[in-house]
């Protein structure tokens, strides 16, 4: 069989990982890939590419939203001619993953979906399918989503508009993603599987398929990391996030900072330089890596690995410090419990002082040993 899968990167960022992985497999299979991507492209080696758009597609298609709000709505030419390179290449099945990221029209794409007569998936890895503008919700707590949009209380952020277009978003988005014949869904947890089912998209079928992450990458990797870091001596706590932004609890982990016993040591890896400056020097503050193993090495090294995000649809990073042997410690309430629970992690109440009281726990129980 033949698949197109659809997605914002390519063999970067999770996403773009994942469906690289997923196409390797199946071709492995027998099956032929193509991956239409719209943004950035990585290692796709072995898998046929491509490109919706160009760079400067994309920018206008932003700059547009930032102005009108109208992201997923732009890019009419582009996601035109990349259409007619879908007729031809003639896939069996179409498999969505990311749409949002300024470099489709969503109009247009569903519009063909609705009488293609294609096999189709959609793999959710966040809220966007099923609101007016934004990925997540939970942190500040709206549930407009499930009536209409409007009065967005995030239009400040990603993706951010001067104009608050949410509740037409929302409409436009309803009718033109409900109703599509052959459509399936997948979600990584069955945290985000409950709010799908009470969204638009609930009449359609939802697997949840937990995402995956290569072993022959993420495993335990010896290092000689804690003494570059000069913390031999230390308990290591780590955490990570290609983004700190605000839900990732980065305000948390700087109370937890104050807390902690003086043999223990907070690590942070992801800071840009300007996070890093306003951080107390208790914690240590590492910069973003694009190297797997680097990362695989960061979580080896440390002797527990903390996820206090409060909004999270699956938790990568929270899997992969498991698969590199280090406990995670995760909020209840979102799909990083899942993770966690499922690979012999715990998830607390939100708050530094329950994070601080499960360190303890642990590292007491780990020094018994």
């Amino acid at each position: 069989m033949k698949y197109l899968f659809i997605n914002v990167v390519a063999g970067v960022g999770s996403t773009g990982k994942i469906i690289v992985e997923a196409a390797r497999e199946l071709e492995a299979a027998g099956h032929t890939c193509r991956i239409a991507y719209g943004r950035a492209q990585g290692d796709c080696r072995g898998i046929q590419t491509m490109a919706i758009g160009t760079p400067m597609d994309y920018k206008l298609h932003a700059v547009r939203h930032r102005i009108f709000g109208t992201g997923g709505f732009g890019s009419a030419g582009a996601t035109r001619d990349f259409l007619k390179k879908v007729r031809e290449y003639d896939p069996d099945v179409i498999w969505l993953h990311n749409l949002h990221g300024y470099y489709l029209h969503v109009g247009l794409l569903f519009d063909y979906l609705r009488t293609c007569g294609k096999q189709l998936r959609w793999t959710l890895h966040d809220c966007w399918a099923f609101t007016g503008n934004c990925p997540y919700f939970s942190f500040v707590g709206c549930d407009r989503w499930k009536t209409g949009c409007g009065s967005c209380p995030q239009k400040g952020l990603y993706p951010k508009a001067m104009l608050d277009a949410t509740a037409r978003n929302y409409q436009k988005k309803k009718d033109l993603f409900t109703g599509i014949p052959n459509l399936t869904l997948e979600v990584p947890s069955r945290w985000l599987a409950g709010l799908v089912k009470e969204s638009f998209l609930k009449d359609y079928p939802v697997t949840v398929v937990p995402n995956k992450v290569d072993p022959a990458v993420f495993h335990p990797i010896p290092s000689d990391l804690r003494k570059q870091w000069g913390l031999e001596d230390k308990f290591i706590l780590l955490s990570a996030a290609n983004v700190w932004e605000p839900r990732k609890g980065l305000t948390d982990l700087v109370a937890l900072s104050a807390l902690l016993p003086a043999d223990c040591k907070l690590v942070l890896v992801g800071m840009d330089r300007a996070q890093a400056k306003t951080l107390p020097r208790s914690i240590l503050a590492l910069p973003r890596t694009a190297n797997q193993e680097e990362l695989a090495k960061c979580y080896t090294a440390a002797d527990l690995y903390v996820c206090p995000s409060r909004e999270e649809t699956f938790g990568m990073t929270v899997l992969e410090a498991a698969c590199c042997g280090t406990t995670p410690i995760v909020y209840r309430g979102t799909a990083c419990q899942e993770v966690a629970q499922a690979h012999g992690g715990i998830a607390v109440e939100p708050g530094a002082q329950h994070l601080l009281e499960a360190v303890i726990r642990l590292k007491q129980k780990k020094e018994a040993l």
